[in-house]
């Protein structure tokens, strides 16, 4: 079945909200959307006939088996369109997303899977966040924020936080990409702030908000 970009931007939505909450509620979706509570609670009838949504009265909703599903193929879109821009035309991290917004609602499963064999079947985006495969499988890896990495141990960035266009655009001031290694050399009691060492160039301070969104891969 084919969906609407209104209703494909609100399953997805709902797939990221669930994430930190398993039931989402009608003003958490109208916030993230920037959307009027009432035609909210109208699209979430519509996608409730459509067996896309579980609800429990006074609690919340949450997607189903068959949501989650449409949900992923919408990720896996969005995800393989912003490593196309990215690998392939040359985009920067922080110029991908609003082109791969309108990209993602190309439905096309034949097109969708040649993209993903012409890419190399990658399993993250520029971002560092996890594409899914054909099935909906995601492959996680495993990760710390930068300030939990103990003080002088090198390990690689492997995903970003906030990706806002602000953030990302800050890192690339900072030579910060997925991959890069870095090293926390102190923390700065005041503020939290850290001296960080960045492969091939000189110590950088770093505030707290940025290590934050920052992830490394590490073991432990």
């Amino acid at each position: 079945m084919n969906y609407s970009t209104s209703e494909e931007n609100y399953i997805k939505a709902i797939y990221h909200l669930q994430q930190e909450h398993h039931l989402v509620t009608t003003n958490a979706l109208s916030n993230e959307l920037d959307t009027r509570p009432a035609s909210v609670t109208d699209m979430l009838k519509k996608l409730k006939q459509k067996k896309l949504l579980h609800y429990e009265k006074y609690k919340g909703f949450s997607l189903t088996a068959l949501g989650n599903q449409v949900a992923l193929g919408i990720i896996r879109r969005h995800r393989l369109w912003e490593y196309f821009l990215v690998d392939k035309l040359l985009f920067t991290w922080d110029e991908v997303h609003e082109v791969a917004e309108e990209l993602e609602h190309v439905t096309s499963r034949k097109l969708v899977d040649r993209l993903d064999e012409f890419l190399g079947f990658p399993t993250v985006d520029p971002h560092g966040d996890p594409i899914p495969d054909k099935n909906g499988n995601i492959v996680k890896t495993r990760q710390v924020a930068l300030p939990d990495l103990p003080l002088n141990r090198s390990a690689p960035v492997c995903s970003v936080g906030d990706q806002s266009t602000d953030m990302l655009e800050l890192l690339r001031h900072y030579k910060i990409k997925l991959g890069t290694v870095i090293q926390i050399k102190k923390v700065f009691r005041f503020d939290n702030s850290m001296e960080v060492a960045v492969a091939n160039q000189d110590t950088i301070i770093i505030s707290e908000q940025v290590a934050k969104n920052l992830f490394v891969k590490y073991e432990g």
